[in-house]
């Protein structure tokens, strides 16, 4: 048995030959017996340890039993300890009235009789282990209670970001779907019109791109949801190839060109270096999209920079913005599921930034931003070459 769970035991008597020969009565597998040879011995290992009974001989030169017992009544921390008075024969009465006086629960006469001995000690052995287990069970019944309190909060937040969730996607799916219907029930009048003049080429070709940019805003909504699933679920899955950062970022920019210029913006593009590594490709340009797009929502109208930099250890592409930037407290809720970068409402799920931290993470790297109020932000993905 460990130290730490035997019972602690006190035995207090001047005489060495008395200490050992009740020492060899009490002593036992599942305790331990402290012994001290006066009152000032006593005191200090009753400040170390916690006993489960002490047991004191009355007659002691200097400090005697019934001293030593009064000064462990008037201390917090041994103020609750069984005392077993040693008493020599003849003396009982008296020293029964001041023992009882000064705290003591019991007496034990010299000469010692073993079995009687054996079995008070064993009474106070076992209530005090009776006393610790029922401790130890309030404690553990507390702390499943906190436990349980702590799971319930958790669960109706849950259910209020489940609820919310399911506010915002369909918030988010209805704007392009009633665009989709609205361009549905002009083109239905159109026909019922026979105004073919309505469908010529140049406008059916505007028809198409509009309806195609509200399938892609949609689509784009579904795959967001479907990654979070899959990443809470732990089965995002990434498929590393070789993938060239450079050429990746310059195919990108040049998408998001339209995008850029719709929002009065530029992006400047500095990754002349060429970085080779093991990525999935779709994911790294799954992140590198979301920070595009998110800077461009935030930025202003301002130019975005797009850099390139490598060491022998990872690939750093850093996103930088000249919008308002994200206070201090935000910096961290930003990469929570469903909030923004901002305080602007109708601009997705506000899930990108926790997409593409998961997906940085997923290849052993990393998504970290930089931002002082009111000076723009600067999001660094780095992604190592191993």
């Amino acid at each position: 048995m460990h130290a730490e769970k035997l019972t602690k035991l006190l035995i207090v008597d001047d005489l060495p030959e008395n200490l050992m020969a009740l020492n060899e009565i009490i002593k036992q597998n599942d305790r331990i017996v402290y012994q001290a040879m006066s009152g000032e011995d006593a005191l200090m290992l009753l400040l170390q340890h916690e006993f489960a009974l002490a047991i004191l001989d009355v007659t002691m030169p200097g400090m005697d039993g019934f001293e030593l017992a009064e000064l462990m009544r008037s201390t917090e921390k041994t103020r609750h300890i069984p005392i077993v008075f040693v008493s020599a024969a003849g003396k009982e009465l008296n020293y029964a009235f001041k023992g009882y006086e000064t705290g003591a629960v019991d007496f034990l006469h010299k000469p010692l009789d073993i079995a009687a001995v054996k079995s008070k000690v064993n009474v106070f052995v076992s209530l005090y282990q009776q006393r610790n287990e029922v401790k130890r069970q309030v404690e553990a019944l507390e702390k499943s209670q906190q436990e349980l309190h702590a799971t319930q909060i958790e669960l109706q937040r849950s259910l209020r970001m489940r609820d919310d969730f399911m506010s915002m996607v369909a918030h988010e799916l209805r704007t392009p779907l009633n665009t989709l219907f609205l361009e549905t029930q002009m083109r239905k009048m159109q026909l019922e019109k026979s105004n073919m003049e309505a469908f010529n080429e140049e406008k059916l070709q505007r028809m198409v791109a509009r309806d195609g940019r509200q399938i892609q805003s949609m689509i784009r909504l579904i795959d967001d949801m479907v990654d979070v699933s899959r990443i809470r679920s732990g089965k995002l899955s990434i498929r590393p190839t070789e993938t060239e950062l450079s050429d990746l970022l310059q195919r990108i920019v040049s998408d998001l060109s339209h995008q850029a210029a719709a929002a009065g913006a530029s992006i400047m593009l500095d990754a002349e270096k060429i970085a080779n590594g093991t990525w999935d490709e779709f994911r790294v340009e799954q992140i590198i999209i979301n920070l595009l797009t998110n800077a461009l929502r935030y930025g202003g109208g301002k130019p975005v920079t797009v850099t390139l930099q490598a060491n022998p250890v990872y690939a750093e592409v850093t996103v930088r913005d000249q919008g308002n930037g994200i206070t201090a407290a935000d910096q961290h809720r930003i990469f929570e599921p469903f909030e923004r970068a901002g305080t602007k409402t109708g601009a997705g799920l506000g899930l990108g930034l926790y997409i593409a931290r998961q997906l940085a993470e997923a290849h052993g790297g990393s998504l970290t931003v930089e931002s002082t109020y009111g000076e723009g932000a600067a999001f660094t993905l780095r992604l190592p070459f191993n």
